[in-house]
């Protein structure tokens, strides 16, 4: 739950780095090789236009009328995620994954050497050295199986696009398609769809091994174009703007596929859904 300023840098050449990561690099069109493509047919993914409900503050309200819920991992039951698919709900756990949140039960499994700067406007979070796999996979694979003992469909890691930051780590684009590759394959291997968040510049190389976007302010900030490329999958684009009306957003983002909603910034239970 961020928000995120206009401008990103640009396009950064890729490079073989990727593969130094501990994880095998994709061919350029962001799609699995076989072997991975094979498993394909067990998780949860969901279509273009969906509707959808984000609240990360404040007990869940199971009766919003929404298809998809995306929730807090460590702040969910197992009740409640059970109540909404009772429901027909699909449930999505949010978890941090580029940050590591010093209140976070696990935060004391972090290597003191993979933790950086602070995140500007987020003081009680540390950026994540995301090239030392070896070191910070573990925890996320934790987590992910949390996620999957939990009941939820699929997860929405945060942070994945430390390498336009000031993280305190040279960190590249190559190391973060790496990283948000091996990200996609913990979670498939579970059975969990996984979402992009944010990160545009590198939808063309991440559509392929992504199952949803998440997306905040691209109104705002006239980046929606960007997210065409997961539209165009049948994927859904599940976006929230935080200071825009309705009337300012809900009429574009609905000739583009998107499931638009405007949110308070701390994302609580309440909800204004475009028409």
């Amino acid at each position: 739950m961020k928000i995120f300023l206009a401008g990103w840098l640009g396009a950064v050449a890729l490079t073989a780095v990727a593969c130094s990561a501990n994880v095998t690099a994709l061919p350029s069109n962001g799609k699995a090789p076989a072997g991975q493509q094979a498993q394909a047919r067990s998780w949860w993914r969901p279509k273009a236009g969906v509707s959808w409900q984000w609240q990360l503050s404040g007990k869940v309200d199971t009766s919003v009328r929404a298809a998809v819920y995306d929730v807090d991992l460590f702040e969910t039951s197992a009740k409640t995620v059970a109540t909404l698919h009772r429901a027909g709900r699909k449930v999505i756990c949010y978890t941090a994954i580029g940050s590591a949140e010093t209140w976070r039960p696990d935060f004391e499994r972090f290597p003191r050497n993979v933790l950086g700067k602070k995140v500007q406007g987020w003081e009680d979070e540390r950026w994540v050295d995301i090239r030392r796999i070896d070191a910070v996979r573990p925890i996320w694979a934790a987590r992910l199986d949390q996620c999957k003992k939990k009941g939820f469909d699929g997860v929405e890691p945060d942070w994945m696009d430390g390498y336009k930051h000031d993280t305190g780590f040279p960190l590249t684009a190559a190391h973060q398609l790496a990283f948000n590759r091996m990200l996609a394959e913990e979670a498939h291997k579970r059975g969990l769809a996984i979402g992009l968040k944010n990160d545009l510049d590198q939808i063309p190389q991440l559509v392929g091994v992504m199952d949803f976007a998440v997306n905040e302010q691209c109104a705002q900030y006239d980046e929606c174009d960007a997210l065409k490329p997961f539209i165009k999958a049948g994927k859904p684009v599940f976006h929230a703007e935080y200071e825009l009306p309705l009337k300012k957003f809900c009429a574009r983002t609905k000739r583009l596929g998107f499931s638009s909603i405007r949110k308070a910034l701390d994302l609580p239970a309440a909800r204004q859904a475009c028409p």
